[in-house]
């Protein structure tokens, strides 16, 4: 697998385009989308709902592909690995927070932060775990299951899952969307707390401008297009 370079940006988006098959023919849901991101930086992708946001999330990750156009993330086409190639980037280099939380039911929390350590082969998976989760405010709350645990709990686990790891890269998708606006905004300054710590590259889809504001860069999707 391709190696990320230090030097490179954190994220390039070039001429990215997305189509689709619907009954009228084709549906294009992104088309020529550039951008950069510095390694560091954080960034809001904003924009109505069905603008494209999610699927240029999902682009960036390589969790889909474009029609068109290529991502470089550390300097890595990741369009250029396979499958597999591309599996292996997202485990080593990227952490995820989505809205729904994300949470395995059948794990406990710590269990579910030690997840992704445990998929790398790291011995002191629990033991970090348990650090991240008493980071997050979460020390007390080291085996209760999911359903045991309030949405803003769910999310500070989500988010010490997402961490425990110290991915270059977090994508965040509409992470308060299932919170109340106490909860939305506790969350959020939690995560731009564990961001500053890391020194990770923040790429945040919201809707909310006063979370767009926090960002160091914005880009707005309307209709599949920059503007």
């Amino acid at each position: 697998m391709s190696v990320p370079s230090t030097n490179s940006p954190a994220i390039q988006a070039l001429d990215l385009g997305k189509r689709v098959a619907d009954a009228s023919g084709e549906l294009t849901i992104l088309q020529a989308v550039n951008f950069t991101v510095p390694a560091g930086d954080t960034l809001a992708i904003v924009g109505a709902s069905g603008s494209g946001k999610s699927t240029l999330l999902g682009l960036l990750a390589g969790l889909d592909t474009p029609s068109d156009g290529t991502v470089l993330l550390g300097g890595v086409d990741i369009f250029a690995l396979d499958e597999d190639g591309r599996a292996g980037l997202r485990k080593e280099q990227l952490g995820f927070v989505f809205q729904s939380f994300q949470l395995l039911a059948h794990l406990n929390a710590v269990e579910n932060v030690m997840l992704p350590l445990e998929l790398r082969g790291d011995p002191n998976a629990r033991e970090k775990a348990e650090a991240m989760l008493a980071r997050v405010g979460l020390g007390s709350r080291l085996k209760h299951y999911p359903k045991y645990l309030s949405g803003g709990e769910q999310q500070r686990v989500a988010l010490a899952r997402a961490f425990v790891s110290e991915p270059p890269l977090l994508f965040a998708d509409e992470p308060t969307g299932s919170l109340d606006a106490a909860t939305g905004e506790a969350v959020i300054k939690l995560m731009f707390e564990l961001n500053r710590e890391r020194g990770s590259t923040l790429v945040l889809v919201t809707h909310d401008p006063a979370i767009a504001a926090l960002c160091e860069h914005k880009i707005t999707i309307a209709a599949g297009k920059l503007v």
